[in-house]
């Protein structure tokens, strides 16, 4: 799933991006491939929709091998000038990023409001909650800055 974020410059001009994640293959399918096509081809679409970037959350071990590079590389930060070591940064249209400093804003979509989410888990069929070590690697590298 994909939804608009912003990065904004240290000037206050503001650039529309994308953001996706995460993305979800089922197990019996996974290491075949499917989830680098799915990535590649929503990013040829995105560029063909004007997108000039997409800043992105995740293992970098899953999305350098689809042209993500680390967020410090383009100068794209969060609040406070920090580069988290899970934010990735892939330029659509080259030359995008000029040197400034950009601060990434993610999608109002994005934020979830942790009762409300529980109340819509206490509505489903109750299932084991489970902590997969993917999770545990994803929180330290989402909590890890690149300096």
């Amino acid at each position: 799933m994909y939804t608009k974020s912003k990065l904004t410059d240290e000037d206050g001009m503001e650039k529309e991006i994308l953001t996706f994640g995460p993305v979800s293959i089922l197990p019996e399918y996974q290491r075949n491939g499917y989830g680098k096509m799915l990535i590649e081809h929503s990013m040829k679409r995105a560029a063909e929709l004007g997108y000039e970037a997409i800043v992105i959350l995740g293992s970098p071990a899953n999305y350098v091998s689809c042209g993500f590079q680390c967020c410090k590389k383009y100068n794209v930060c969060v609040e406070g000038g920090k580069y988290p070591a899970a934010m990735l940064v892939k330029e659509l249209k080259p030359g995008t990023f000029d040197g400034r400093k950009w601060y990434y804003s993610e999608s109002p979509a994005m934020i979830i409001d942790e009762r409300e989410a529980q109340a819509f888990d206490d509505s489903l069929e109750k299932m084991e909650k489970k902590w997969m070590p993917s999770q545990e690697a994803f929180y330290i590298m989402s909590h890890s800055f690149v300096e």
